[in-house]
């Protein structure tokens, strides 16, 4: 199976004056094409500064990136964005939706920004929506739809510019218990559905258990990894 994400002995060192904060210490993973990894560890171990290095949103201070075999961290910005438009997802914690768009607006959003024509970006909106369930909520605004809803719609907008990666970060960390199994469940059946990769930040198990495999953070370095049908 194809390497989709390959991280080989990345550092990241903040500065704070002359303090240096270490906040990875030689992070080295492969994630493969369509598997669905969960990064686990507390908080401050590096879960979410490794995500925004994998996700170009951050450079690493030492230590190579490829994403399908470029070395991200020699591309310019210009190509970063270019990436990122096409063939990177983001789901964030706080669901991130546009409050004056519904639920079909907000998906149709990195479509229009790719410059994708209107009834094909249309058209595969409602696709999505359906595919998360939520065709019959598609011209509500976010403050009508209840946060597993909302994170299900924001699923659907990862997914509209057919990326090869999605990056999720606690992406269930404002959801009651009923609806992070929901949106798990939605998650993995979509990610499978398109055949994308996928990478899962979290701090619960209950997510894990959704994923094919788990690497556990730890001060900045895996400490361990499992097959996630251990917590099954």
């Amino acid at each position: 199976m194809a390497i989709v994400v390959k991280v080989v002995d990345v550092h990241k060192v903040y500065r704070l004056g002359s303090i240096e904060i270490p906040a990875l210490r030689g992070v080295s993973m492969d994630v493969k094409k369509e598997e669905m990894v969960s990064v686990m560890g507390p908080s401050g171990s590096g879960k979410t500064t490794l995500l925004n290095i994998i996700g170009t949103l951050d450079k690493p201070t030492k230590g190579i990136v490829y994403i399908d075999d470029v070395d991200i961290t020699r591309l310019k910005e210009k190509e970063l964005v270019k990436l990122r438009r096409n063939k990177i997802g983001f789901v964030f914690q706080t669901f991130n939706l546009i409050p004056v768009l519904t639920a079909l607006e907000n998906v149709e959003l990195p479509m229009i920004i790719k410059g994708t024509p209107r009834e094909e970006r249309r058209k595969r909106a409602l696709e999505l929506l359906k595919l998360v369930g939520l065709e019959h909520r598609a011209n509500h605004r976010p403050s009508e739809l209840s946060g597993g809803e909302q994170q299900r719609v924001a699923i659907a907008r990862a997914l509209a510019n057919n990326p090869s990666l999605i990056l999720a970060d606690e992406p269930t960390g404002e959801l009651d218990s009923e609806n992070t199994k929901r949106v798990m469940e939605i998650f993995r059946e979509s990610v499978k559905e398109m055949g994308v990769t996928a990478i899962v930040v979290t701090h619960n198990p209950d997510v894990s258990r959704y994923c094919d495999r788990i690497l556990y953070l730890r001060d900045g370095r895996i400490v361990k990894e499992e097959a996630a049908k251990a917590l099954r």
